[in-house]
């Protein structure tokens, strides 16, 4: 095939063949072909491509409350908090009470990481935004006081858990697997909260995917315990295919092991709904705001149990740009787009749906990927990737569809580069946008409150970006510096740049009248406390309307939660509260900040 005749397939498939000044390999376009099922003698038509031209429709319907009293809420990791019942990891129990305790300080929502099953028989894959199946939930998270039978723990490891500074994962997932064991095997049911009769029906409701997670994580417990690891991709061929006579016999001779994988998914999914449930009953008019991954593991449960309707032999990454020459691999699978179409899109919508069935708010990240996803081809350096399409108004659809059924506002994650036309597409559908106030700037000067969008949730940083205090200090700039992310020469520039910022900061806050005239806080060494307040008031006053307050900005952890870039060099989604779940209220940048939005954002009666 002439270059003329690929480019021409590659267009018609939704494969971008430039990135700016540069040609997508060959190679890069061949790969992406294979993956999406297209070949050289067929037609659009006979290979099943989604349209790509259709016209989006439709809205996530917005609460009339909402658009008359803009509201606020509390954002945290969940495996962050502490308290002294939990097991050395925050868990539902503890999300429950601190929805409770947002709310009673006036927050209406409590935003919290991706809770997506990871790698039980792997804890140390600790990513949130790495799950193994986006469409279960982490097993680690279940609170083990809470579950019909004793848990027996060994006492002493598990006062070393507690007593942690980080997040032990390998130590809290042995604990936990002991105790679930010894409750599954014992007394698994009760009749009140944990009955029999439902949890025979949550299995039948699960259907095939259920059954096919609680397959995988069984043999992923047998395969690691047997030297092949936790991912698929390791172990012995003949069990690669959910399918294959040799998994068949596995799942026959194991079913006390498939059994008690299908007893965890139901045991957390009940106390994710009470924790979901304990939200609005204690008077938050959204409730829990969870987040969804953008992708999967390559090896791990979804891609196994589906293999149908992932992307083969490709990756999810990022193009390169000034802070990666080489682009980045986020090492990610991706969902098909050919199999969403030939699927009226229903694996998609399942997806979605399993968020929003607990979640009052949804936060989609790199929402970007309802119109395309940067893929690359496996073993190649990012640089080789390019964009390929995905069909936004199907997929819109239904994004607002599920919205509409589940009662949900829907967050998308849309920071950095996209493309124009974009951000308005999804302005119409009322997808809130996502503002942080370190990136709200303009030659130099943080943007007036009043230029805030009214569709957005507006913060001051993620989980990948710096409490406010560790922003004045430049400690990301000295975390990158030290990880070799940048050079001395970069560092040096950037801690001047930020000199300044902390200025340009206080005088826009200045300029908003939520700092006195004259103040001169931007020469602190240190975070000023009535800045932080300040900058929480400057977010109140936007139109947005949602404002996310950061726990750790009021109690901690200090540290930075995941650092890009690194893996095992930094305490990626490890970090935990040094201050107690039922202490919280009492810290005094607690009561300022919270104090502050109720003033700023009094929730109205709806």
């Amino acid at each position: 095939m002439d270059g003329d005749a690929l480019n021409r397939l590659c267009w018609e498939a939704g494969i971008t063949t430039h990135y700016g000044d540069r040609e997508v390999p060959d190679a890069t376009k061949h790969a992406l072909l294979a993956a999406l099922g297209v070949s050289e003698d067929m037609t659009p038509q006979e290979a099943g491509l989604p349209r790509y031209d259709s016209a989006p429709s439709g809205a996530v319907p917005l609460p009339g409350w909402l658009r008359k009293n803009r509201t606020w809420g509390l954002f945290c990791q969940l495996y962050e908090l502490r308290s002294a019942r939990s097991w050395g990891i925050g868990d539902f129990a503890d999300l429950a009470r601190a929805a409770e305790i947002a709310a009673r300080a006036g927050a209406d929502f409590l935003g919290i990481n991706p809770l997506h099953a990871l790698f039980l028989a792997a804890p140390e894959r600790n990513s949130p935004f790495t799950p193994s199946n986006r469409r279960f939930l982490n097993p680690l998270y279940i609170a083990m006081d809470a579950l019909p039978g004793n848990t027996r723990p060994d006492k002493q490891a598990l006062a070393r858990a507690r007593a942690a500074d980080l997040v032990d994962y390998p130590l809290v997932a042995r604990l936990k697997h002991k105790g679930l064991r010894a409750v599954f095997s014992r007394k698994p049911f009760d009749a009140d909260r944990y009955r029999q009769e439902d949890f025979e029906a949550f299995r039948a409701k699960g259907g095939l995917a259920l059954e096919r997670h609680a397959l995988f994580e069984a043999l992923s417990e047998a395969m690691a315990a047997a030297g092949h690891g936790a991912g698929w991709k390791g172990w012995p061929v003949a069990f690669h295919d959910p399918e294959s006579a040799e998994v068949a016999d596995f799942a026959e001779q194991n079913p006390r092991a498939v059994r008690f994988q299908l007893w965890l998914q139901w045991i957390a999914a009940r106390q994710l709904e009470a924790a979901a449930e304990a939200a609005r009953a204690a008077g938050m008019r959204v409730g829990l705001y969870l987040d969804l991954a953008v992708g999967e593991a390559p090896d791990g449960s979804a891609t196994w149990s589906d293999n149908q309707n992932t992307l083969k032999g490709v990756v999810v990454g990022a193009p390169p740009d000034v802070f990666s020459q080489d682009g980045q691999n986020w090492a990610l699978s991706a969902l098909s787009p050919t199999a969403l179409a030939r699927a009226d899109y229903a694996p998609f919508r399942a997806l979605i749906a399993a968020q929003m069935k607990y979640a009052g708010a949804l936060r989609i990240d790199h929402v970007m990927a309802l119109r395309q996803l940067f893929l690359i081809p496996d073993n190649a350096p990012g640089s080789h990737g390019t964009h390929v399409a995905y069909p936004l108004a199907e997929m819109l659809r239904v994004v607002t569809e599920e919205a509409a059924r589940h009662g949900a506002v829907v967050i998308g994650e849309d920071l950095g580069w996209v493309p124009d036309g974009f951000r308005e597409v999804l302005h119409a559908a009322n997808v809130l946008a996502y503002r942080i106030l370190y990136f709200e700037t303009d030659w130099g000067m943080f943007s007036r409150s009043s230029t805030y969008p009214e569709k957005a949730l507006a913060c001051i940083s993620t989980h990948d970006l710096p409490t406010l205090e560790r922003w004045w200090l430049g400690e990301d700039i000295a975390l990158r510096l030290r990880f070799g992310l940048i050079d001395e020469a970069r560092a040096k520039r950037d801690q001047a740049r930020r000199a300044e910022e902390r200025v340009a900061l206080v005088n826009a806050l200045i300029d908003g009248g939520q700092l006195p005239a004259g103040a001169r806080d931007g020469n602190a060494p240190e975070l000023p406390p009535r800045v932080l307040t300040a900058a929480y008031r400057f977010l109140a006053a936007t139109p947005s309307l949602l404002v996310g307050v950061r726990l750790a900005d009021l109690t901690g952890p200090k540290g930075q939660t995941n650092v890009p870039g690194t893996l095992a060099e930094h305490p990626n989604w490890r970090r935990r509260s040094a201050v107690m779940l039922d202490e919280i209220a009492d810290q005094e940048r607690f009561r300022e900040v919270t104090e502050a939005m109720r003033a700023e954002r009094p929730r109205a009666q709806p």
